[in-house]
């Protein structure tokens, strides 16, 4: 449950962070605001993020991070993650073959948000 109001307060944060992208004479978010609130509203794409903040990690170390998120669920969160440019899909080809994920420049830029909703964790919860 937990791990849920993280991801509920990053919404809201990064609306409240990014409420600069509002029109006001229209009264309408613009493009990139509406696309980061839908993209960052989807039920676990914050977990996701926060648990990639202190580095590379394997698809089943981000499992065990999130109890809860299946599989397929994970996956298609880390194909739409990857095609916005927030992680890397890091894939080292051997017996196994070795696959990993990683935070972009991108993503990084995020861990100001991240650590505002842990003082507000902090203070309020």
């Amino acid at each position: 449950m937990h791990l849920f109001i993280v991801s509920y307060l990053l919404f809201i944060m990064m609306y409240d962070i990014l409420c600069i992208g509002v029109d006001i004479m229209n009264d309408k978010l613009c493009p990139k605001m509406e696309e980061s609130l839908k993209l960052f509203g989807k039920k676990w794409i914050g977990l996701i993020v926060f648990s990639l903040l202190d580095g590379e990690k394997k698809f089943s170390d981000i499992e065990k991070f999130i109890p809860g998120l299946s599989g397929r669920v994970l996956t298609e969160r880390l194909k739409e993650l990857e095609l916005k440019g927030i992680i890397n899909r890091n894939v080292v080809p051997s017996t196994p073959v070795k696959i990993s994920y990683e935070l972009t420049r991108k993503g990084i830029d995020l861990s100001n948000v991240f650590n505002s909703i842990g003082e507000w964790t902090e203070k309020w919860m």
